[in-house]
């Protein structure tokens, strides 16, 4: 059992301020606050009061352990939202023996009781930091245990795995039948084939998770600072007909079709002698190096390719920048837009939203959406292609078992002390 705990689980302003408490001692507590507890998981108004003074009338809720969120006592008070009952409730439980929580504690003791495991704990921090509807869908599924039940799934293919192994390993001078090693073999090569299209999957999720990267790149006096304001709908970057008058990297954040990406406008790719504008054609081209989708702008009239584009495996949007200025045929492989006229940038925005779709498909997959989620299959990998190969059962054996452990880091059940501060740190207070 835990020290008692208290925290506010509703925004500061609201007509109702709901306080939740949880951890050993709040029978005591709450009884010298608000009188006779009412039946566990029923609603009853109180009166609360401490000091032989009266502070406000709510409502308890009472959840007696292990039945609750976090595994232990648990309550919630729901009162007037007023910024002097808070304090003087929050007075009052200090009194009585309560503290304030930490941030993410009330999860955090949740994952210690074994009420969700350490992927639910991520999927309920990021639902509170989902901006979009497309990232609120992500952490549900992680936070609601869908994420959960695929690494179940998992798990019990090993366990089964492991347990056909040792029963050959027990029993190798027993006539097994000689389909035994093949059904083996070929249990662990679809578990393995099944972590591979996860892995390729979370950095899907993971883009969807932070944010695309979206980089406009092009030659000086290409539109591409028109071209960010056009997609963004604000004057952000300088525009002026001078080449060059960008020089560094200018981003914005912004969502479309409730996709999160970063959009950023680069300095003009071309061979300088300014030291200034140098530095920012070598900043755009590191930019391009880290982004997930380019937008490559070919002006008019004569359509430069630019160098820096050649044999990169990034993908790329090639867009035929100030169409409206073409004084000959613009290439069929190029988007014509005139950011000027407007005329291309509906097309533009489709497509966009069509790469941007792409690139966040997760076909199915496992929310996996952290990079400790992809070194956790990774390492899973690693370890089902060594049992692939392993030349004896005990080898193979050995390999199983360091396939499991990576799992147990991935649910947070063994091996994770040095990454819960971190992971619940993140958390607001009151979650």
């Amino acid at each position: 059992m835990s020290d008692p705990i208290f925290a506010p689980a509703s925004g500061q302003g609201g007509a109702i301020t709901i306080i939740r408490l949880s951890g050993h001692s709040l029978p005591r507590i709450l009884e010298s606050l608000a009188g006779r507890l009412p039946p566990p998981r029923h609603a009853a108004l109180r009166r609360l009061r401490h000091a032989e003074r009266m502070i406000d009338e709510g409502l308890l809720l009472w959840f007696p352990a292990p039945r609750s969120v976090t595994g232990e006592d648990y309550a919630e008070l729901h009162v007037h939202g007023g910024r002097a009952v808070r304090a003087a409730i929050a007075d009052a439980l200090v009194s009585l023996g309560a503290r304030p929580a930490e941030p993410g504690e009330f999860s955090r003791r949740a994952f210690a009781h074994g009420k969700i495991d350490l992927l639910q704990a991520e999927g309920i921090a990021d639902l509170i930091d989902a901006e979009t509807d497309a990232q609120r869908r992500l952490a549900l599924e992680q936070s609601a245990g869908a994420t959960s039940r695929a690494v179940e799934h998992w798990r019990s293919t090993l366990i089964n795995a492991m347990a056909q192994l040792a029963a050959s390993i027990d029993f190798a001078d027993e006539d097994l039948p000689p389909e035994t090693e093949f059904l083996l073999l070929q249990s662990i090569e679809r578990l393995r084939d099944e972590l591979a299209a996860a892995l390729g999957a979370s950095h899907a999720a993971e883009r969807l998770r932070e944010g695309l990267s979206v980089v406009i790149l092009g030659p000086p006096n290409a539109g591409k600072s028109s071209l960010l304001n056009a997609i963004a709908g604000s004057d952000i970057a300088i525009v002026a007909p001078t080449p060059g008058t960008t020089r560094d990297a200018i981003a914005t954040s912004l969502v479309i079709a409730g996709i999160p990406l970063h959009l950023t406008d680069t300095a003009g790719l071309r061979e300088t002698d300014d030291p200034i504008e140098a530095e920012g054609v070598r900043r755009a081209q590191r930019h391009a190096d880290e982004a997930d989708l380019i937008l490559a702008l070919h002006p008019a009239p004569d359509f430069p390719h630019p160098p820096a584009l050649l044999n990169r495996a990034i993908p790329i949007l090639h867009i035929a920048s100030k169409a409206d200025l073409a004084a000959r045929t613009i290439p069929a492989d190029l988007l014509p837009i005139s950011t000027q006229t407007g005329a291309g940038l509906d097309a533009l925005l489709e497509r966009l939203t069509t790469e941007l779709t792409r690139l966040t498909d997760r076909q199915g997959a496992p929310a996996l959406a952290r990079p400790r989620h992809a070194a956790c299959l990774r390492d899973m990998i690693a370890a089902l292609d060594r049992a692939l190969a392993a030349p004896g059962s005990e080898l193979r054996a050995q390999d199983l078992h360091d396939a499991a452990t990576a799992l147990a880091r991935l649910t947070g059940t063994i091996g994770v002390e040095d990454i819960l501060d971190q992971v619940f740190r993140a958390f607001c207070i009151g979650k």
